[in-house]
């Protein structure tokens, strides 16, 4: 079992910054890779970042590309997600994510989710 609890959300003007931890707990060292996804009102749920656990590889959401940096700190076994230029389109309920095994923007891959945090962008 793998636990994650998500923080660090809050309401922000257009350009501003956040940043998000996923804090992890568990069988941590059996995740493939951890990824944070968000869900828009009314949209579907998407990946947005992901960093395999071993080795670091990052991907990211062409929306977001530029502006979002996902990294880890495996001493406190925590991911961030470094939230710069937020615009309005970025309000969203923010989950993190950890696979066992395959790593797409599928959501079914992932085993385990946190509760969410919700960012909220003003413009």
């Amino acid at each position: 079992q793998v636990q994650l609890v998500e923080s660090g959300g809050g309401s922000v003007q257009a350009g501003g910054s956040l940043r998000l931890s996923c804090a992890a707990s568990g069988y941590t060292y059996s995740s493939n890779c951890i990824a944070w996804f968000r869900q828009r009102p009314g949209k579907e749920r998407e990946g947005v970042a992901k960093i395999y656990t071993l080795g670091g590889t990052t991907y990211y959401a062409d929306s977001v590309k530029g502006r979002f940096t996902i990294s880890q700190d495996n001493a406190k076994n925590t991911v961030y997600l470094q939230m710069n230029s937020l615009k309005p389109e970025d309000t969203a309920m923010y989950y993190c994510a950890a696979a066992l095994g395959a790593c797409s923007w599928y959501r079914g891959d992932y085993n385990y989710w946190g509760q969410g945090t919700q960012v909220t962008v003003s413009s």
